[in-house]
């Protein structure tokens, strides 16, 4: 038989099956059945369990009137319920809306609106808040847990509901966090959330026996999508419900967490907490939301983590590019790992491989040095923003999204970030990477974290300004770190103030540098 032989090929009756994160679970519950799935505080469900109540789910959304193509809202903390809703949304055909906890009443009110949300799903931590945003929406909300009846009502639920994807289809509306303006609706479609949870199983090496600490929002990107990710690799998500570093420690020593995701600053916050000590044995981490200092790398490897650089956006489903650990590194000396562990790295294997580019378009030469905008393409970039085309095409450039970070190309391909676009600060007609001064800053043994923005400056344009945490019982003045700045830097990048502080934070760990670039003007 030739290739002219075969006809149509979408013509087979069983050559395709659509891409969609719900059939992890489809899949787990008869590989997986008796292996425990999810373990939430006192409770815990078999992947059996996890699926029947997960088939029960999508008959409660018949039930309350929700149609494929509908929103779902959820303002959940992690939770099995958000772990439910992940898996049962994909499956009934309708669209998931997850809320940042953290968000006000106005803004949630706003999301909602925005996406016209037909219904609610809460815990019990947020149900005051969410009987105010779904009061001033008009619609109907369920609460689980704390006298809720989302129980009895999966309890009372009709015969499962199940449509079948497109793989293009809408499957969530992820809303960014707003920062300088309304949050925006980044739409995520079956087959790129299918194809990132194997790209986050596959980089992260989980399998039936890893147990993942939900130490990351599940509303942030989906989890980075590792919301489906451990359940199509067959592992434990150990859900927690907020940050607490003493219980982090606990579970990291007695309840056999083999993986967690989390920021450079949640990361600080572990390796900071007083019950922190070396662990008996290695923990796998992925970190994204902004550069590890090299430092906070090598506090982190003598600790027992093993640290795996990540980069994504809200519009790349999470982490769309992966710093893969070449074996031939491994003879590097202790601070040449750390450098090479604090590179952006290579795009994902879903990806695209990404590109450093000129404004006008044109690839930089991978020298290492010559700066230009990352972006990015690939089988996990979103459809677009809901029902804001201005902005999608404002975000592309040559089929590519931008992502407004600069970076550089290394020779062996690898990427590496040197700053946000709207973080450069521009002193005397040169160029500050704020990126550098903060690695520098903490390099210093007693330094946490640090922020570096830029303040108006008359004669210079703008100089740079570092916040700085130190560590509790230390005693460093803003003269010796400059001091310690100035042996490092150039003189012009060294920051002409300090200031000690607590650092402001989004909800993912993120720090407000806008917050910052307000105190500072």
């Amino acid at each position: 038989m030739t290739s002219n032989d075969i006809g149509d090929p979408e013509a087979g009756p069983f050559t395709f099956a659509p891409l969609s994160p719900g059939a992890f679970l489809t899949r787990a519950a008869q590989a997986f059945a008796g292996r425990t799935a999810i373990v939430d505080g006192d409770l815990s469900f078999t992947y059996a369990e996890f699926h029947r109540r997960v088939l029960q789910l999508t008959g409660l959304l018949d039930a309350a009137g929700v149609r494929p193509g509908d929103r779902v809202a959820a303002l959940c903390a992690n939770s099995h319920v958000m772990l439910e809703l992940h898996s049962a949304i994909p499956l009934h055909g309708s669209v998931l809306v997850p809320l940042n906890t953290r968000l006000s009443v106005p803004e949630i009110s706003y999301i909602l609106k925005h996406s016209g949300a037909t219904i609610l799903f809460a815990t019990q931590e947020f149900a005051d808040t969410a009987a105010a945003v779904a009061g001033a929406a008009g619609i109907g909300w369920v609460l689980a847990g704390g006298g809720g009846d989302y129980e009895q009502r999966l309890a009372d639920a009709p015969a499962p509901v199940l449509h079948e994807p497109r793989e293009r289809g809408l499957l969530a509306i992820n809303y960014t966090s707003g920062t300088t303006g309304r949050p925006k609706g980044v739409m995520y479609h079956h087959r790129g959330a299918y194809l990132q949870a194997v790209a986050m199983a596959y980089h992260s090496r989980l399998e039936p026996a890893s147990n993942y600490l939900w130490t990351l929002p599940m509303f942030h990107c989906d989890g980075w999508c590792f919301t489906w990710a451990v359940t199509a690799a067959g592992g434990t998500h150990v859900c927690l419900r907020s940050i607490d570093t003493a219980e982090i420690w606990r579970l990291l020593r007695d309840g056999g967490v083999t993986h967690l995701s989390a920021a450079p600053t949640v990361l600080t916050m572990i390796a900071e907490d007083p019950a922190g000590a070396a662990l008996e044995r290695t923990v796998a981490v992925g970190t994204g939301g902004a550069p590890p200092s090299p430092a906070l790398l090598s506090r982190m490897s003598r600790l027992g983590f093993e640290v795996t650089h990540l980069y994504g956006m809200t519009e790349t489903f999470g982490p769309i590019m992966v710093n893969q650990w070449q074996p031939e590194w491994d003879g590097a000396g202790p601070d040449e790992i750390s450098v090479l562990k604090a590179r952006q790295g290579i795009g994902n294997i879903v990806a695209r491989p990404a590109r450093v580019v000129t404004p006008e378009g044109l690839d930089v030469p991978a020298d290492g040095k010559t700066m230009g905008e990352l972006v990015v393409s690939g089988n996990d970039v979103m459809l677009g923003y809901y029902r804001d085309p201005d902005a999608t095409a404002a975000a592309t450039v040559d089929g590519c999204l931008r992502t407004g970070d600069l970076a550089v190309m290394h020779p062996d391909g690898y990427v590496e970030l040197r700053d946000r676009s709207k973080d450069v600060i521009i002193s005397g007609g040169e160029n500050i990477a704020s990126v550098e001064v903060e690695r520098v800053l903490d390099a210093h043994p007693d330094v946490v974290e640090s922020a570096v923005v830029g303040r108006p400056d008359d004669r210079w344009g703008e100089v740079p300004v570092g916040y700085v945490t130190i560590r509790s019982g230390r005693d460093l003045s803003a003269a010796e770190l400059i001091d310690f700045a100035r042996t490092r830097l150039a003189r012009f990048k060294v920051p002409k103030e300090i200031v000690f502080t607590d650092l402001p934070k989004t909800s993912t760990g993120k720090i407000q540098k806008n917050v910052l670039r307000s105190r500072v003007r």
